[in-house]
């Protein structure tokens, strides 16, 4: 068993540029929650910090399915993308060293979401992260059946 400190230890091992970032994205990222509006519409910020590596944060939750006004912040000295989820086909933002841009999703049911920065091997060194759309699915999406016990 890993006590906390050797786990810290083994994180910051693999943090960093051109490192094994994703284990640390997967075991220990940000978490945090779209804001709602009084219209329904979401909203979030993402942000690449200089030489980090990672999407802050790197979970995103959604109360419930719908549209998500996203802000996307490349604080980082390098170029970076981002390849998005949203019903019908995915969004793709180029980002420059230092610049930001913006992109709304609509996304129309429970689940998780996978998103990440394509360019070059960002992916592989921890560009990743995820929105995680919680709720019920829609009455149509549900399968005819008996109810089965919730928690």
């Amino acid at each position: 068993m890993t006590i906390a400190q050797e786990r810290d230890d083994l994180l910051s091992e693999l943090s960093g540029q051109n490192k094994a970032t994703i284990g640390a994205v997967l075991g220990s990222g940000t978490i945090a929650k779209a804001t709602e509006r009084a219209d329904g519409t979401m909203e979030a910020t993402i942000t690449i910090h200089e030489d980090a590596m990672t999407w802050d944060p790197g979970v995103l939750i959604m109360p419930h399915s719908g549209v998500l006004e996203l802000t996307i912040i490349n604080d980082d000295k390098n170029t970076h993308a981002c390849l998005l989820p949203s019903n019908g086909d995915r969004q793709f933002i180029g980002l420059l060293n230092h610049s930001k841009g913006t992109a709304t999703l609509e996304l129309d049911g429970p689940g998780c979401y996978w998103y990440g920065s394509p360019a070059g091997n960002d992916e592989g060194r921890g560009l990743m992260a995820a929105i995680v759309v919680t709720g019920e699915v829609p009455p149509e999406a549900k399968l005819d059946r008996p109810a089965q016990p919730r928690p």
